[in-house]
């Protein structure tokens, strides 16, 4: 039986692996490389596209009491009413007409082309009272309002403590930033915004 014996590669062979190892090292780099690349482009194009539908705010104040509280953190919907016009009783919130710079949150009570008193503490539409189960105490203040083809008339919920339509006017359609949807902060409100639907309003008789 013959010795098994080992042979020295020569000089080309030995060439030979040493390139094949640093391509198998610089396609695995690239690899890599290229990986971290997708991941960041995937996720900056998930962070443009859900600014883009969203918007995060913070409650500042108590003019929406009780329905939501001061250091409430909230998700707002930018696409609802590209799909479909604001409802009355939708909290939004939008840019204000008085100069403000901060973004204000409050509730759409009177839509374009109706007619919004506040009298005897309570809203009426077009001549009918608007029953708010919502709101805690009644309005202190009166006044009359005709919206145009493109206002809102918006309140806040605790109605003697919010700067809104009744002391600044109707809200553009333009002004709306988007609809409140979702509290994601603290805890405990975490879940959807409470929403109210009202019943179709005619024209007094």
């Amino acid at each position: 039986m013959e010795p098994t014996t080992l042979e020295e590669p020569t000089p080309s062979e030995r060439l030979e692996e040493e390139q094949e190892v640093s391509l198998a090292r610089a396609f695995g780099g690239r690899s890599f490389l290229r990986d971290v690349v997708e991941t960041l482009l995937l996720t900056l194009i998930i962070f443009l596209v859900v600014n883009t539908l969203t918007g995060r705010f913070q409650v500042r104040g108590t003019s929406m009491e009780p329905t939501l509280h001061n250091g409430q953190y909230i998700i707002v919907s930018k696409l609802s009413y590209r799909l479909s016009d604001p409802q009355r009783g939708d909290i939004i919130v939008f840019h204000p007409p008085n100069g403000s710079r901060e973004d204000y949150i409050k509730r759409i009570i009177g839509l374009p082309g109706e007619r919004v008193e506040i009298r005897e503490g309570a809203v009426w539409i077009n001549g009918y009272r608007l029953e708010e189960p919502y709101i805690t105490s009644p309005m202190p203040y009166t006044g009359s309002w005709e919206l145009g083809p493109d206002e809102y008339f918006v309140l806040g919920d605790n109605r003697g403590g919010s700067s809104d339509s009744h002391s600044w006017g109707p809200l553009p359609r333009e002004n709306i930033i988007g609809k409140a949807w979702f509290c994601y902060w603290p805890p405990q409100h975490w879940g959807p915004l409470p929403h109210y639907r009202f019943p179709p309003i005619e024209e007094e008789e």
